[in-house]
Protein backbone atom coordinates (compact mmCIF):
# COMPACT_ATOMS: atom_id res chain seq x y z
CA UNK A 1 0.00 0.00 0.00
CA UNK A 2 1.42 3.46 -0.48
CA UNK A 3 2.01 6.15 1.94
CA UNK A 4 -1.88 7.89 1.22
CA UNK A 5 -3.74 4.81 1.46
CA UNK A 6 -1.90 3.89 4.77
CA UNK A 7 -2.35 7.44 5.97
CA UNK A 8 -5.99 7.07 5.60
CA UNK A 9 -6.24 4.23 7.67
CA UNK A 10 -4.10 6.03 9.85
CA UNK A 11 -6.86 8.52 10.32
CA UNK A 12 -9.92 5.52 10.50
CA UNK A 13 -7.68 5.25 14.04
CA UNK A 14 -7.06 8.47 14.90
CA UNK A 15 -10.62 9.78 14.16
CA UNK A 16 -12.00 6.84 17.18
CA UNK A 17 -13.79 9.18 20.00
CA UNK A 18 -11.05 7.60 22.49
CA UNK A 19 -7.81 8.46 20.65
CA UNK A 20 -9.30 12.45 19.41
CA UNK A 21 -9.86 12.95 23.17
CA UNK A 22 -6.18 11.90 24.23
CA UNK A 23 -4.95 14.30 21.09
CA UNK A 24 -7.06 16.55 22.80
CA UNK A 25 -5.77 16.59 26.27
CA UNK A 26 -2.31 16.33 24.88
CA UNK A 27 -2.74 19.34 22.91
CA UNK A 28 -4.57 21.24 26.21
CA UNK A 29 -1.71 20.07 28.08
CA UNK A 30 1.30 20.97 25.89
CA UNK A 31 -0.47 24.63 25.42
CA UNK A 32 -0.83 24.93 29.00
CA UNK A 33 2.48 23.96 30.27
CA UNK A 34 4.01 26.05 27.43
CA UNK A 35 2.53 29.13 28.13
CA UNK A 36 4.14 28.55 31.83
CA UNK A 37 7.64 30.30 31.82
CA UNK A 38 10.70 27.67 32.19
CA UNK A 39 8.03 24.65 31.33
CA UNK A 40 8.42 23.28 28.43
CA UNK A 41 7.32 20.13 26.50
CA UNK A 42 10.08 17.74 27.07
CA UNK A 43 9.68 18.39 30.96
CA UNK A 44 6.06 17.89 30.48
CA UNK A 45 6.30 14.44 28.48
CA UNK A 46 8.49 12.97 30.96
CA UNK A 47 6.31 13.96 33.78
CA UNK A 48 3.62 12.80 32.60
CA UNK A 49 5.52 9.27 31.14
CA UNK A 50 4.73 6.76 34.16
CA UNK A 51 1.61 7.77 34.39
CA UNK A 52 0.47 6.44 30.76
CA UNK A 53 1.64 3.16 31.36
CA UNK A 54 -1.68 1.70 31.66
CA UNK A 55 -2.13 3.52 28.34
CA UNK A 56 -2.63 1.32 24.95
CA UNK A 57 0.72 2.72 22.73
CA UNK A 58 -1.34 4.51 20.28
CA UNK A 59 -3.36 6.41 22.92
CA UNK A 60 0.14 7.36 25.03
CA UNK A 61 2.36 8.48 21.96
CA UNK A 62 -0.75 10.68 20.20
CA UNK A 63 -0.91 12.48 23.49
CA UNK A 64 2.71 12.62 23.85
CA UNK A 65 2.82 14.21 20.15
CA UNK A 66 0.22 16.55 21.10
CA UNK A 67 1.85 17.91 24.01
CA UNK A 68 4.84 18.50 21.51
CA UNK A 69 2.87 20.21 19.09
CA UNK A 70 0.89 22.38 22.17
CA UNK A 71 4.20 22.74 24.00
CA UNK A 72 5.98 24.51 20.89
CA UNK A 73 3.16 26.99 20.77
CA UNK A 74 1.99 27.92 24.29
CA UNK A 75 5.28 29.54 24.67
CA UNK A 76 4.40 32.03 21.68
CA UNK A 77 1.33 33.20 24.38
CA UNK A 78 3.89 34.15 27.39
CA UNK A 79 6.81 35.78 24.70
CA UNK A 80 4.17 37.99 23.66
CA UNK A 81 2.60 39.01 26.57
CA UNK A 82 4.95 38.69 29.08
CA UNK A 83 8.02 39.05 27.29
CA UNK A 84 9.15 35.91 29.25
CA UNK A 85 9.67 32.87 26.81
CA UNK A 86 8.07 29.57 27.85
CA UNK A 87 10.07 27.54 25.59
CA UNK A 88 13.54 28.24 24.25
CA UNK A 89 12.46 28.18 20.33
CA UNK A 90 10.24 31.25 21.34
CA UNK A 91 12.68 33.87 22.52
CA UNK A 92 12.61 35.17 19.12
CA UNK A 93 8.99 35.53 18.84
CA UNK A 94 9.15 37.69 22.24
CA UNK A 95 11.63 40.44 20.12
CA UNK A 96 8.67 41.90 18.41
CA UNK A 97 5.74 40.33 19.72
CA UNK A 98 6.20 41.73 23.28
CA UNK A 99 6.54 45.17 21.42
CA UNK A 100 3.15 44.21 19.37
CA UNK A 101 1.83 44.17 22.21
CA UNK A 102 3.04 47.51 24.47
CA UNK A 103 1.44 48.85 21.53
CA UNK A 104 -2.20 47.27 22.08
CA UNK A 105 -1.37 44.84 19.00
CA UNK A 106 -1.15 41.77 21.29
CA UNK A 107 -4.12 40.29 19.73
CA UNK A 108 -2.75 40.51 16.33
CA UNK A 109 0.65 39.20 17.49
CA UNK A 110 -1.06 35.88 19.03
CA UNK A 111 -3.57 36.00 16.19
CA UNK A 112 -0.25 35.47 13.48
CA UNK A 113 1.80 33.25 15.88
CA UNK A 114 -1.81 30.59 15.84
CA UNK A 115 -2.50 30.75 12.49
CA UNK A 116 0.97 30.67 11.24
CA UNK A 117 1.15 27.89 13.22
CA UNK A 118 -1.60 26.06 12.05
CA UNK A 119 -0.20 26.32 8.69
CA UNK A 120 3.62 25.22 9.08
CA UNK A 121 2.47 22.59 10.98
CA UNK A 122 0.35 21.15 8.29
CA UNK A 123 2.85 21.71 5.50
CA UNK A 124 5.27 20.06 7.70
CA UNK A 125 3.12 17.26 8.59
CA UNK A 126 2.76 16.48 4.52
CA UNK A 127 6.60 16.93 4.25
CA UNK A 128 6.96 14.25 6.84
CA UNK A 129 4.29 12.04 5.42
CA UNK A 130 6.07 11.66 1.90
CA UNK A 131 9.90 11.70 3.55
CA UNK A 132 9.67 9.18 6.14
CA UNK A 133 8.51 5.88 3.91
CA UNK A 134 11.40 6.69 1.48
CA UNK A 135 13.85 7.12 4.66
CA UNK A 136 12.28 4.19 6.26
CA UNK A 137 12.46 1.89 2.70
CA UNK A 138 15.94 3.07 2.09
CA UNK A 139 17.29 2.21 5.89
CA UNK A 140 15.69 -1.27 5.87
CA UNK A 141 18.93 -2.29 4.07
CA UNK A 142 21.40 -0.75 6.84
CA UNK A 143 24.06 -3.22 8.45
CA UNK A 144 25.58 -2.94 11.73
CA UNK A 145 28.30 -0.91 10.58
CA UNK A 146 25.83 1.82 9.09
CA UNK A 147 23.58 1.88 12.63
CA UNK A 148 27.26 2.66 14.30
CA UNK A 149 27.93 5.59 12.05
CA UNK A 150 24.39 6.49 12.41
CA UNK A 151 24.58 6.62 16.49
CA UNK A 152 27.96 8.54 15.93
CA UNK A 153 26.14 10.95 14.37
CA UNK A 154 23.78 11.52 16.75
CA UNK A 155 26.12 11.36 19.36
CA UNK A 156 28.83 13.87 17.84
CA UNK A 157 26.75 16.32 16.81
CA UNK A 158 23.58 16.24 19.92
CA UNK A 159 26.68 16.77 21.80
CA UNK A 160 28.24 19.42 19.85
CA UNK A 161 25.21 21.77 18.81
CA UNK A 162 23.16 21.39 21.48
CA UNK A 163 23.83 24.39 23.98
CA UNK A 164 26.10 26.98 23.89
CA UNK A 165 29.50 25.50 24.43
CA UNK A 166 30.65 22.18 22.24
CA UNK A 167 32.91 20.86 25.08
CA UNK A 168 30.31 20.97 27.81
CA UNK A 169 28.06 19.34 25.52
CA UNK A 170 29.98 16.63 24.56
CA UNK A 171 30.60 16.25 28.74
CA UNK A 172 27.04 15.87 28.97
CA UNK A 173 26.88 13.31 26.22
CA UNK A 174 30.28 10.94 28.14
CA UNK A 175 27.93 10.94 31.37
CA UNK A 176 25.25 9.71 29.65
CA UNK A 177 27.16 6.97 27.80
CA UNK A 178 28.63 6.12 31.54
CA UNK A 179 24.70 6.12 33.08
CA UNK A 180 23.87 3.86 30.06
CA UNK A 181 26.63 1.17 30.76
CA UNK A 182 25.20 1.13 34.53
CA UNK A 183 24.08 -2.39 35.07
CA UNK A 184 24.81 -6.10 34.12
CA UNK A 185 26.39 -6.69 30.51
CA UNK A 186 24.27 -8.89 28.35
CA UNK A 187 26.56 -10.63 26.43
CA UNK A 188 29.59 -11.03 29.93
CA UNK A 189 26.31 -11.18 32.50
CA UNK A 190 28.88 -9.43 34.27
CA UNK A 191 27.90 -6.04 36.04
CA UNK A 192 29.43 -2.92 35.56
CA UNK A 193 29.64 0.44 37.70
CA UNK A 194 26.84 -1.10 39.97
CA UNK A 195 28.76 -0.53 43.14
CA UNK A 196 27.68 -3.80 44.46
CA UNK A 197 24.25 -2.44 44.61
CA UNK A 198 21.58 -4.67 44.19
CA UNK A 199 18.74 -1.91 42.46
CA UNK A 200 21.51 -1.05 39.65
CA UNK A 201 21.89 -4.29 38.54
CA UNK A 202 19.25 -3.88 36.16
CA UNK A 203 20.78 -0.48 35.40
CA UNK A 204 19.00 2.95 35.68
CA UNK A 205 15.76 3.42 34.31
CA UNK A 206 15.75 5.76 31.73
CA UNK A 207 12.16 7.20 32.97
CA UNK A 208 13.85 7.96 35.96
CA UNK A 209 16.65 10.01 34.39
CA UNK A 210 14.09 11.58 31.90
CA UNK A 211 11.56 12.63 34.39
CA UNK A 212 15.23 13.67 37.31
CA UNK A 213 16.79 15.82 34.71
CA UNK A 214 13.60 17.69 32.79
CA UNK A 215 10.40 17.71 36.13
CA UNK A 216 13.10 17.60 38.98
CA UNK A 217 16.35 19.52 37.72
CA UNK A 218 14.59 21.55 35.90
CA UNK A 219 12.21 22.75 38.62
CA UNK A 220 14.83 23.08 41.25
CA UNK A 221 16.58 25.57 38.70
CA UNK A 222 13.62 27.58 38.21
CA UNK A 223 12.73 27.73 41.83
CA UNK A 224 16.40 28.70 42.62
CA UNK A 225 15.74 31.64 39.95
CA UNK A 226 12.57 32.51 40.86
CA UNK A 227 11.46 36.31 40.79
CA UNK A 228 9.25 37.76 43.59
CA UNK A 229 6.15 40.09 43.36
CA UNK A 230 3.44 39.65 40.97
CA UNK A 231 2.97 39.63 37.50
CA UNK A 232 2.41 41.88 34.99
CA UNK A 233 0.52 40.56 31.81
CA UNK A 234 -0.22 42.41 28.86
CA UNK A 235 -4.24 42.61 28.42
CA UNK A 236 -5.82 41.17 25.23
CA UNK A 237 -8.98 43.47 24.21
CA UNK A 238 -11.38 42.66 21.46
CA UNK A 239 -12.87 39.18 19.68
CA UNK A 240 -10.70 36.77 17.92
CA UNK A 241 -12.21 36.88 14.84
CA UNK A 242 -11.15 40.94 14.36
CA UNK A 243 -7.77 40.68 15.51
CA UNK A 244 -5.91 40.69 11.85
CA UNK A 245 -6.57 43.68 10.00
CA UNK A 246 -6.34 43.03 5.96
CA UNK A 247 -3.16 44.75 6.29
CA UNK A 248 -2.01 41.54 8.97
CA UNK A 249 -2.54 39.27 6.84
CA UNK A 250 -1.02 40.65 3.64
CA UNK A 251 2.00 41.36 5.38
CA UNK A 252 1.62 37.48 7.38
CA UNK A 253 1.64 35.21 4.19
CA UNK A 254 4.53 34.83 2.68
CA UNK A 255 6.62 34.91 6.34
CA UNK A 256 3.97 31.82 7.01
CA UNK A 257 5.04 30.35 4.19
CA UNK A 258 8.94 31.30 4.29
CA UNK A 259 9.44 29.77 7.65
CA UNK A 260 8.23 26.86 6.78
CA UNK A 261 10.74 26.55 4.22
CA UNK A 262 13.37 26.69 6.51
CA UNK A 263 12.00 25.14 10.08
CA UNK A 264 11.60 21.99 8.30
CA UNK A 265 14.83 21.29 6.30
CA UNK A 266 16.28 22.54 9.70
CA UNK A 267 14.29 19.99 11.58
CA UNK A 268 15.05 17.17 9.67
CA UNK A 269 18.74 17.31 10.18
CA UNK A 270 21.01 17.50 13.85
CA UNK A 271 21.81 21.00 13.00
CA UNK A 272 20.21 22.85 16.25
CA UNK A 273 16.54 22.48 15.85
CA UNK A 274 14.05 25.16 16.15
CA UNK A 275 16.16 27.43 18.04
CA UNK A 276 18.32 27.92 14.98
CA UNK A 277 15.64 27.75 12.38
CA UNK A 278 14.00 30.78 14.44
CA UNK A 279 16.60 32.57 14.30
CA UNK A 280 17.50 32.67 10.35
CA UNK A 281 13.82 33.23 9.48
CA UNK A 282 13.86 36.44 11.94
CA UNK A 283 16.77 37.09 9.82
CA UNK A 284 15.04 36.80 6.42
CA UNK A 285 12.36 38.33 7.44
CA UNK A 286 14.28 41.31 8.61
CA UNK A 287 16.41 41.60 5.58
CA UNK A 288 13.06 40.90 3.19
CA UNK A 289 10.27 42.97 5.01
CA UNK A 290 9.44 46.25 3.15
CA UNK A 291 9.06 47.75 6.39
CA UNK A 292 12.40 47.63 7.98
CA UNK A 293 12.39 50.22 9.97
CA UNK A 294 9.38 48.78 12.15
CA UNK A 295 11.98 45.94 13.28
CA UNK A 296 12.59 46.45 17.01
CA UNK A 297 9.16 48.10 17.23
CA UNK A 298 6.56 45.48 16.74
CA UNK A 299 6.69 43.94 13.20
CA UNK A 300 4.34 41.36 12.08
CA UNK A 301 7.06 39.26 10.34
CA UNK A 302 9.09 38.92 13.20
CA UNK A 303 6.20 37.10 14.93
CA UNK A 304 4.44 35.28 11.77
CA UNK A 305 8.25 33.94 10.21
CA UNK A 306 9.71 32.26 13.32
CA UNK A 307 6.47 30.99 15.07
CA UNK A 308 5.76 29.52 11.58
CA UNK A 309 9.89 28.23 11.77
CA UNK A 310 9.18 27.09 15.25
CA UNK A 311 6.26 24.29 14.43
CA UNK A 312 7.64 23.23 11.09
CA UNK A 313 11.06 22.39 12.68
CA UNK A 314 9.03 20.20 15.45
CA UNK A 315 7.64 18.10 12.50
CA UNK A 316 11.05 17.94 10.81
CA UNK A 317 12.26 16.99 14.33
CA UNK A 318 10.38 13.78 13.85
CA UNK A 319 11.84 12.35 10.33
CA UNK A 320 15.06 11.10 11.68
CA UNK A 321 13.14 9.65 15.12
CA UNK A 322 10.59 7.78 13.30
CA UNK A 323 12.89 6.58 10.38
CA UNK A 324 16.14 6.16 12.31
CA UNK A 325 15.40 6.24 15.81
CA UNK A 326 17.67 9.05 16.27
CA UNK A 327 16.55 12.22 18.14
CA UNK A 328 17.68 15.17 17.54
CA UNK A 329 16.70 17.21 20.27
CA UNK A 330 15.49 16.95 24.05
CA UNK A 331 11.95 16.54 23.49
CA UNK A 332 12.11 13.84 20.49
CA UNK A 333 14.44 12.10 23.14
CA UNK A 334 11.96 12.12 25.70
CA UNK A 335 9.49 11.02 22.98
CA UNK A 336 12.22 7.94 21.91
CA UNK A 337 12.20 7.09 25.99
CA UNK A 338 8.69 6.81 25.67
CA UNK A 339 8.85 4.67 22.71
CA UNK A 340 11.26 1.92 24.29
CA UNK A 341 9.06 2.23 27.43
CA UNK A 342 6.34 0.09 25.26
CA UNK A 343 9.04 -2.71 23.49
CA UNK A 344 8.76 -0.70 20.55
CA UNK A 345 12.15 1.24 18.57
CA UNK A 346 11.96 3.75 16.19
CA UNK A 347 13.45 2.53 12.97
CA UNK A 348 13.22 1.70 9.62
CA UNK A 349 11.50 -1.39 11.08
CA UNK A 350 8.79 -0.08 13.12
CA UNK A 351 6.71 1.14 9.58
CA UNK A 352 6.93 -2.65 9.01
CA UNK A 353 6.15 -4.13 11.93
CA UNK A 354 3.99 -1.65 13.77
CA UNK A 355 2.32 0.58 10.36
CA UNK A 356 -0.62 0.71 12.16
CA UNK A 357 0.21 2.60 14.97
CA UNK A 358 3.03 4.99 13.06
CA UNK A 359 0.39 6.30 10.76
CA UNK A 360 -2.42 6.63 13.49
CA UNK A 361 0.74 8.78 14.55
CA UNK A 362 0.98 10.75 11.66
CA UNK A 363 -2.21 11.64 11.12
CA UNK A 364 -2.90 13.05 15.22
CA UNK A 365 -0.46 15.36 14.04
CA UNK A 366 -2.74 16.82 11.22
CA UNK A 367 -5.74 16.46 13.95
CA UNK A 368 -3.43 18.12 16.50
CA UNK A 369 -2.99 21.13 14.12
CA UNK A 370 -6.73 21.47 14.32
CA UNK A 371 -7.40 21.58 17.75
CA UNK A 372 -4.27 23.69 18.03
CA UNK A 373 -6.19 26.69 16.28
CA UNK A 374 -9.49 26.24 17.68
CA UNK A 375 -7.72 26.17 21.22
CA UNK A 376 -5.27 28.90 21.07
CA UNK A 377 -7.81 31.76 19.16
CA UNK A 378 -10.72 31.55 20.98
CA UNK A 379 -9.33 30.66 24.67
CA UNK A 380 -6.53 32.71 24.91
CA UNK A 381 -8.15 34.49 27.52
CA UNK A 382 -7.93 30.75 29.56
CA UNK A 383 -3.94 30.62 29.11
CA UNK A 384 -3.56 34.38 29.92
CA UNK A 385 -5.14 33.42 33.65
CA UNK A 386 -2.68 30.72 34.07
CA UNK A 387 -0.05 32.80 34.54
CA UNK A 388 -1.34 34.11 37.66
CA UNK A 389 -1.12 30.93 39.26
CA UNK A 390 1.65 31.23 42.28
CA UNK A 391 5.18 29.73 41.17
CA UNK A 392 5.77 27.98 44.61
CA UNK A 393 2.30 25.61 44.28
CA UNK A 394 2.89 24.80 40.24
CA UNK A 395 6.84 23.45 41.46
CA UNK A 396 5.46 22.16 44.31
CA UNK A 397 2.92 20.24 42.37
CA UNK A 398 5.31 19.31 40.02
CA UNK A 399 7.88 17.47 42.31
CA UNK A 400 4.72 15.93 43.88
CA UNK A 401 3.81 14.27 40.61
CA UNK A 402 7.45 13.28 39.27
CA UNK A 403 7.87 11.46 42.85
CA UNK A 404 4.50 9.88 42.21
CA UNK A 405 5.60 8.65 38.79
CA UNK A 406 8.97 7.18 40.11
CA UNK A 407 7.25 5.37 42.78
CA UNK A 408 4.75 3.58 40.47
CA UNK A 409 7.31 2.84 38.03
CA UNK A 410 8.53 -0.61 40.45
CA UNK A 411 6.62 0.33 43.41
CA UNK A 412 10.33 0.98 45.02
CA UNK A 413 11.34 3.59 47.38
CA UNK A 414 14.88 3.59 46.03
CA UNK A 415 13.67 5.08 42.46
CA UNK A 416 12.62 8.28 44.75
CA UNK A 417 16.00 8.59 46.01
CA UNK A 418 17.57 7.87 42.28
CA UNK A 419 14.80 10.33 40.95
CA UNK A 420 16.22 13.05 43.79
CA UNK A 421 20.30 11.89 42.90
CA UNK A 422 19.34 12.95 38.96
CA UNK A 423 17.45 15.64 39.89
CA UNK A 424 20.26 17.03 41.98
CA UNK A 425 22.62 16.07 39.15
CA UNK A 426 20.47 18.40 36.52
CA UNK A 427 19.67 21.04 38.58
CA UNK A 428 23.87 21.34 39.15
CA UNK A 429 24.33 20.91 35.32
CA UNK A 430 21.87 23.96 34.37
CA UNK A 431 23.31 25.90 36.59
CA UNK A 432 26.81 25.75 34.98
CA UNK A 433 25.81 25.45 31.52
CA UNK A 434 25.61 21.81 30.55
CA UNK A 435 23.13 20.88 28.36
CA UNK A 436 21.22 17.90 29.61
CA UNK A 437 19.71 16.83 26.02
CA UNK A 438 22.43 15.20 25.14
CA UNK A 439 22.86 13.57 28.47
CA UNK A 440 19.45 11.64 27.59
CA UNK A 441 20.41 10.88 23.76
CA UNK A 442 23.95 9.34 25.11
CA UNK A 443 22.32 7.38 27.73
CA UNK A 444 19.57 6.06 25.34
CA UNK A 445 21.70 5.38 21.99
CA UNK A 446 24.67 3.87 23.98
CA UNK A 447 23.68 0.76 24.57
CA UNK A 448 22.18 0.38 21.15
CA UNK A 449 25.91 1.51 19.78
CA UNK A 450 27.10 -0.76 21.75
CA UNK A 451 25.12 -3.80 20.24
CA UNK A 452 25.44 -2.57 16.87
CA UNK A 453 29.47 -1.98 17.27
CA UNK A 454 29.91 -5.40 18.85
CA UNK A 455 27.85 -7.31 15.84
CA UNK A 456 30.01 -5.34 13.38
CA UNK A 457 32.93 -6.27 15.02
CA UNK A 458 31.47 -10.01 15.09
CA UNK A 459 30.69 -10.01 11.48
CA UNK A 460 33.84 -8.61 10.47
CA UNK A 461 36.10 -11.26 13.20
CA UNK A 462 37.08 -7.64 14.65
CA UNK A 463 38.50 -5.86 11.43
CA UNK A 464 38.27 -2.32 12.52
CA UNK A 465 37.86 -0.98 9.07
CA UNK A 466 34.91 -2.36 8.46
CA UNK A 467 33.10 0.62 10.33
CA UNK A 468 34.20 2.41 7.73
CA UNK A 469 34.41 0.51 4.80
CA UNK A 470 30.94 0.03 4.45
CA UNK A 471 29.76 2.87 1.28
CA UNK A 472 26.91 4.09 3.24
CA UNK A 473 29.12 4.71 6.77
CA UNK A 474 31.83 6.47 5.07
CA UNK A 475 29.05 9.02 3.59
CA UNK A 476 27.74 8.99 7.04
CA UNK A 477 30.93 10.11 8.09
CA UNK A 478 31.59 12.55 5.32
CA UNK A 479 27.85 13.82 6.09
CA UNK A 480 29.03 14.20 9.74
CA UNK A 481 31.92 16.74 8.48
CA UNK A 482 29.54 18.81 6.69
CA UNK A 483 26.70 18.71 9.21
CA UNK A 484 29.23 19.59 12.64
CA UNK A 485 30.63 22.61 10.09
CA UNK A 486 27.82 23.80 9.16
CA UNK A 487 25.95 23.36 12.43
CA UNK A 488 28.90 25.22 14.37
CA UNK A 489 29.14 28.00 11.91
CA UNK A 490 24.60 28.50 12.15
CA UNK A 491 25.60 28.11 15.45
CA UNK A 492 28.06 31.39 15.75
CA UNK A 493 25.85 33.35 13.09
CA UNK A 494 23.30 33.39 15.72
CA UNK A 495 25.28 34.43 18.52
CA UNK A 496 26.21 36.92 16.54
CA UNK A 497 22.89 38.07 15.07
CA UNK A 498 22.01 38.05 18.63
CA UNK A 499 24.34 40.54 19.89
CA UNK A 500 24.01 42.84 17.21
CA UNK A 501 20.07 42.22 17.73
CA UNK A 502 20.11 43.26 21.15
CA UNK A 503 22.20 46.20 20.55
CA UNK A 504 19.75 47.33 17.67
CA UNK A 505 16.68 47.24 19.93
CA UNK A 506 18.25 48.57 23.15
CA UNK A 507 18.07 52.04 22.26
CA UNK A 508 14.52 52.22 21.67
CA UNK A 509 13.52 50.20 24.81
CA UNK A 510 15.66 52.82 26.70
CA UNK A 511 14.00 55.67 24.92
CA UNK A 512 10.78 53.97 25.25
CA UNK A 513 11.65 54.32 28.86
CA UNK A 514 12.39 57.87 29.42
CA UNK A 515 9.46 58.43 27.92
Amino acid sequence: MDSWTLLLEGFATALQPQYLVFAFFGVLVGTAVGVLPGIGPAMTVALLLPLTYTLDPTAALITFAGIYYGGMYGGSTTSILLNTPGESASIVTAIEGNRMAKLGRGAAALATAAIGSFIAGTIATVGLTLLAPVLAQFAVNLGPADYVALIVIAFVTVGALIGSSVPRGMTSLGVGLFLGLVGTDTLTAQQRYTLGLLPLSDGIDIVLVAVGLFAVGETLYIAARLRHGGIDVIPVTGGWRSWMSRDDWKRSWKPWLRGTAIGFPIGTIPAGGADVATFLSYATERKLSKHKKEFGHGAIEGVAGPESANNAAAAGVLVPLLTLGLPTTATAAIILVAFQAYGLQPGPQLFQTQPALVWALVASLYLGNVILIVLNLPLVGMWVKLLQIPRPYLYAGILLFAAFGAYALNFAVVDILILAVIGVLGYFMRRFGYPVAPLVVGMILGPMGEEYLRKALQLSQGDLSTLVAQPFAATAYAVLAVLVAGGLWLRRRQRRYERALTESIAVPIKADQEV
